[in-house]
């Protein structure tokens, strides 16, 4: 795509920095803000930019070079001076952050390179503005292969590469990264997909670098619903296993083809994890792995221990108790076929003998299905209170790699 110079066709683009009269005439650099020093970038040879610099790798993020709208803002194709593609999302303004600590988070983040996560490039501050430079992944996210109209039916491998990979991703931020990265956003629209359909997890820490606004966060978690764990409700925190859950969700996904919610269907009346929770134990009781839970579209398509196995992970990951829930590098193990899945319920023994649930304010209780079940009960008010903001704000489109005219899977 190239990047022709545009006026942003009418989209909710970044203004540009104070002193600057229209997009083009601050290339040249004069009355920019002035930028920290350039530091090492990810073979960019700086991982600072100057809205200068990303309006003209952009075209003025114009319309054409829109990728994709999420949450947090617009996100543009972009192209360097030196020909490398890159996607550059547009925080929204708003955020508690001072810019120091925005940039001390966007540093740790830019240092956490895996194979199966997005990198970070680089990010500019200009007079409050906010922007993240992303490496460009060129096809799309799972959620538009998975759930768009018209789309050729995933094959299963397919589906298990990108179960395995994202895994594999997240075990990284949960348990290898320094300081540890929760995710908290965890969807198929946030999977993306290379050339090889190999998986790489997007916008992980985003939370954190975008607000630490309670209501700013909590409202656009409410707009993923479907994917999210029932302790939210009560303790209003997200941890590891909070994401362990989201994973799950997305597993099921992959195993069913259908969306986490969805009003429409004659198959579901609920969520997806709720249809979804019989028919996975009965699955692992008498390995019938029938069209009932398994997408039909697959045509009984798939090798049955593999199969075993992603819905075993799935069932593990979805539990009422987050401390019953295995980790992340339990279920790459699991899903890779290096461990048995008598080895996802070793944590949830352990819990199992003292019937009780540490939730994440502290307070212990006994989580059981009541428990579980008024939790949700919660969660429902608090996505009908919201219903009416949330449509309005954030009902637009997914991260990067979808098209803006395309529908989306989410519960916005």
């Amino acid at each position: 795509m190239g990047t022709p110079v545009g006026d942003g066709g009418g989209w909710a683009v970044p203004p540009p920095p104070a002193g600057s009269s229209d997009y083009t005439s601050s290339y040249s650099g004069a009355n920019h803000t002035p930028m920290p020093p350039p530091s090492p970038g990810l073979g960019l040879n700086k991982s600072t930019f100057t809205y200068e610099e990303l309006a003209a790798a952009t075209g003025g993020f114009s319309q054409a070079n829109v990728l994709g709208q999420g949450g947090f803002g617009f996100v543009h194709k972009g192209v360097l001076p030196n020909g490398k593609e890159v996607a550059v999302k547009s925080l929204k303004a708003g955020s508690g952050q001072g810019e120091r600590e925005f940039q001390a988070e966007v540093e740790i983040i830019s240092r956490v390179h895996h194979r199966h996560l997005v990198s970070l490039v680089g990010y500019c501050i200009a007079n409050g503005q906010r922007m993240l430079v992303y490496e460009f992944v060129p096809n799309k996210t799972l959620e538009f292969h998975l759930h768009g109209k018209d789309q050729p039916t995933m094959e299963w491998a397919t589906r298990l590469r990108i179960a395995l990979g994202s895994a594999k991703g997240l075990a990284y931020l949960h348990e290898d990264c320094h300081p540890r990265i929760i995710h908290r956003d965890i969807k198929s629209a946030n999977i993306l997909l290379d050339s090889n359909c190999e998986a790489m997890v997007a916008d992980f820490g985003l939370a954190k670098l975008s607000s630490d606004n309670y209501t700013h966060v909590s409202t656009r978690v409410m707009g993923t619903f479907g994917y999210l764990a029932p302790e939210y409700a009560s303790s209003g925190k997200l941890t590891e296993k909070s994401d362990v859950f989201s994973f799950g969700v997305m597993l099921l996904e992959l195993i069913t083809g259908r969306r986490p919610v969805d009003p429409t269907s004659k198959f579901m009346e609920d969520s997806l994890v709720d249809w979804a929770r019989p028919l996975l134990t009965r699955a692992l009781e008498d390995g019938n792995y029938d069209e009932q839970l398994v997408d039909p579209r697959l045509e009984n398509n798939f090798i049955p221990h593999e199969m075993a196995r992603m819905v075993g992970c799935a069932a593990a990951s979805i539990r009422h108790s987050a401390r019953r829930r295995p980790r992340m590098s339990q279920i790459v193990r699991a899903l890779a076929g290096n461990s048995s899945l008598e080895d996802l319920n070793e944590v949830s023994k352990t819990v199992q003998s003292s019937n009780i649930y540490s939730s994440n304010d502290g307070s212990s209780r006994s989580y059981d299905t009541g428990a579980y079940n008024a939790d949700m009960i919660k969660f429902r008010k608090m996505v009908l209170t919201s219903q009416e903001f949330a449509s309005s704000e954030y009902g637009a489109t997914t991260d990067y790699g979808v098209n803006p005219s395309s529908s989306s899977s989410d519960s916005r």
